[in-house]
């Protein structure tokens, strides 16, 4: 099986790319930045949000090889950086469109990776698929998330496009201490702490639901094999652990996983378009996917912070 990945360089598409090849398949991957983690599968260059017209062998003038599937992870992902910016919002449904319109031109099945940020800033305890209400749509990158599900549903509905979506939330773990392009907080906490600095919580009830990659990366691959296979497709999945962890209690974590005392600063939650607690209901997942999360925080993490000082040593 031959699948495209657009987003390929990112922390997720790069786990999910190195996960395929060790199970025999091949992998073409589509980004606008370099993979800085690892050279062992094929990519092109290219910005997905530019306005084409030609998808009939690839984007543009861009040629792609003829997959089976296509994994849609590209998005500009920084919740607060695109209300300062919501230009990149505009952008993540223009890429979106473009890829769809492709996918119809080559009648393709597409995954689609949305975010738990479709839900808004609600204080439900356990968020079921069918809960999203987009009346609370918190951010412009929320906006996009849900703009870009509204097109796949009426892709597959007016052209027959299968697809699924995956309501990703908070994944960490390997290729995502890449702080000078994108500061996730974990990375960004295992980085400070490990240098003796001090960190900063703004919320001292936040509380969200965190995703080890390996997990997030098996939820996708049993979508992708369920979905080649037409025996599960037009469906959309919470793809989480599961559990609501404080950041508070996230940062205690890594501070035990580094062994350090950890100077952790609360301070009012203040960043504007922002959700404060969110856990997700997986019982789709599990039961159409057969899809169980395996390591919870506190193992995800001292996995991540052995991750992490590891890459340090070798790369400086």
């Amino acid at each position: 099986m031959l699948v495209l990945i657009t987003g390929s360089s990112g922390q997720i598409g790069t786990n999910l790319a190195l996960r395929l090849l060790a199970e025999g398949h091949q992998v073409f991957g589509v980004d606008k930045r370099v993979n800085t983690w690892t050279d062992e599968f094929p990519y092109v260059l290219q910005d997905l949000s530019a306005p084409y017209r030609d998808f009939v062998g690839g984007i543009g003038s861009v040629p792609y090889p003829q997959p089976d599937v296509v994994v849609h992870l590209a998005a500009n992902a920084k919740v607060h950086e695109l209300v300062e910016y919501p230009h990149r919002a505009l952008e993540n449904i223009t890429l979106t469109y473009n890829v769809l319109e492709y996918c119809r031109a080559q009648q393709l099945p597409l995954i689609f990776s949305s975010s738990r940020e479709v839900y808004g800033d609600i204080h439900r305890y356990l968020t079921e698929e069918t809960q999203a209400d987009f009346v609370y749509t918190e951010s412009p990158y929320s906006a996009s998330k849900i703009s870009g599900e509204a097109l796949i549903y009426s892709y597959a509905r007016c052209y027959g496009l299968p697809y699924l979506v995956f309501r990703f939330s908070n994944v960490y773990g390997r290729y995502d201490n890449d702080l000078q392009r994108m500061e996730r907080v974990i990375p960004l906490f295992i980085d400070r702490m490990r240098r003796g600095l001090p960190v900063t919580v703004y919320g001292r009830e936040k509380t969200l639901d965190f995703t080890y990659v390996d997990d997030c990366v098996d939820g996708i691959v049993r979508g992708i094999e369920r979905l080649v296979a037409g025996t599960v497709c037009n469906q959309t999945f919470n793809l989480a652990y599961g559990e609501g962890n404080t950041l508070v209690h996230m940062a205690e974590l890594i501070a035990s996983a580094l062994e350090v005392e950890g100077n952790i600063h609360v301070e009012p939650s203040k960043r504007p378009g922002e959700v404060s607690h969110y856990v997700a209901n997986i019982g789709r997942a599990r039961q159409l996917l057969g899809y169980t999360p395996q390591v919870s925080l506190a193992e995800g993490l001292r996995r991540a912070v052995r991750w992490n000082l590891e890459w340090n040593e070798k790369h400086g």
